[in-house]
């Protein structure tokens, strides 16, 4: 067997494995069927029990930022493996939790950092897999990760009806955990990406100490915190919008899930799919127009029911959008090589924007004021968008480029 075609079912393999981990990893986001009875059994609030889901997301967040270093030193299986187990054990601990602490500590702190180690680093390396196609397989990958928060909603509604609270939990992390650690065996590490003759794309080669001084990657930052920032809070509060600012019945405005379930995933499938055949960062932009089409109308219109359902399911599209094509976005400015550290401190601005939407709702007085502020970020993100130039190659790769061409 020739060792091209070796490559080629190794990368399929390793596709597969990761779409398995990521719907697995996505189940995280049905957490919201478990609020009520973990309210009674706590004797919570369903805001103080809600508040875990936070802390999930932010440990998702900071723990993606660290997968690079622990993939450089154990590989990618056997840190996905890891996370498997890890996240099991957090929902083992779930499952025992008798106070909020340790609620917080287990379904929030262990379960996020499991979900963050898997869901970056197996995603970064699964795009360097394929980097003449980097915008279809993010979104396949993220694509199952969005899936699996809908696959799971029925597995876990059903294990709920005919199992005990602790024993869904136990079932829900051994599910997740086989899952996670069959998809980790297929799975292996892409090959470092070397710099071709001419070939200026595969020569950038930024370490993420070189990217962190280019003021091109603090403006991919703040349109990356300021995407997950407008979508995360929109979609967070879109069934309080409904019934607050369109007076829509509860159960008219809890359509609203699946109006943004919808967009949502047509935003991965349709943008990422565009990536691969224009500039990127022309499809964030796409992206930024859509979801600046939203706010406005969620701002300066009268809001009857089928404007709501078209703002939210705009924000939604532009969020699924954006969060797909960026893995791929930061690949092209700063290269593959190091793309899980470099994507990492960027992906930081998910779990920021998870809870800052909801704080400057809080400190400031409700809808409006927040989405002034996100109405404001995403015209200043727009503006980035149309100006930013992708960075000089690093000088060591840029000097090997001129010794390569013919003389």
């Amino acid at each position: 067997m020739s060792t091209p075609t070796v490559s080629s079912r190794v990368r399929w393999l390793t596709l597969a494995g990761t779409i398995i981990t990521q719907f697995a990893l996505g189940s995280v986001y049905t957490w919201s069927l478990f609020n009520g009875q973990l309210s009674h059994k706590l004797e919570a609030s369903v805001s103080q029990v809600a508040f875990s889901f936070g802390l999930l997301s932010l440990g998702l967040a900071i723990s993606s930022s660290l997968a690079g270093k622990l993939q450089e030193r154990f590989g990618v299986r056997n840190v996905t493996i890891g996370a498997g187990v890890l996240m099991a054990f957090g929902f083992w601990l779930t499952s025992q939790a008798d106070s909020l602490f340790m609620l917080y500590l287990s379904a929030g702190v262990l379960v996020g950092l499991a979900d963050g180690a898997g869901y970056l680093m197996t995603l970064s390396n699964c795009v360097k897999w394929f980097p003449e196609r980097k915008g279809v397989i993010s979104a396949c990958a993220i694509g199952a990760y969005g899936l699996g928060s809908l696959g799971f909603k029925f597995i876990c509604s059903y294990l709920l009806s005919v199992n005990s609270l602790e024993h869904t939990f136990l079932i829900w992390g051994g599910i997740a955990m086989a899952m996670i650690i069959a998809g980790a065996l297929l799975m292996k590490d892409a090959p470092k990406q070397q710099a071709v003759a001419g070939d200026a794309a595969s020569a950038r080669d930024f370490s993420l100490t070189q990217a962190a001084r280019l003021p091109q990657y603090w403006m991919l930052a703040v349109m990356f915190l300021t995407a997950c920032m407008s979508g995360l809070y929109v979609i967070g509060v879109a069934k309080d919008i409904g019934e607050g600012m369109v007076n829509l019945s509860t159960q008219t405005a809890a359509s609203a899930v699946t109006v943004i379930a919808i967009a949502n995933l047509s935003g991965r499938l349709v943008l990422g799919i565009l990536s691969d055949r224009m500039a990127r960062i022309r499809v964030i932009t796409l992206a930024q127009i859509v979801s600046l089409a939203g706010m406005g109308i969620l701002l300066f219109s009268h809001m009857t029911e089928t404007t709501f359902f078209i703002s939210v399911a705009c924000v939604a599209f532009s969020f699924g959008g954006t969060i797909t094509v960026y893995p791929s976005l930061v690949s092209d400015f700063f290269g593959l090589n190091n793309l899980t550290k470099n994507y990492g401190l960027i992906y930081l601005g998910f779990g920021i924007g998870s809870v800052l939407g909801s704080l400057i709702a809080s400190l400031f007085g409700g809808f409006m004021v927040t989405f002034s502020l996100i109405m404001a970020l995403l015209v200043l993100s727009l503006i980035m968008s149309l100006t930013i130039r992708l960075p000089h190659c690093p000088a060591k790769a840029a000097e090997g480029l001129r010794q390569a061409q013919p003389l």
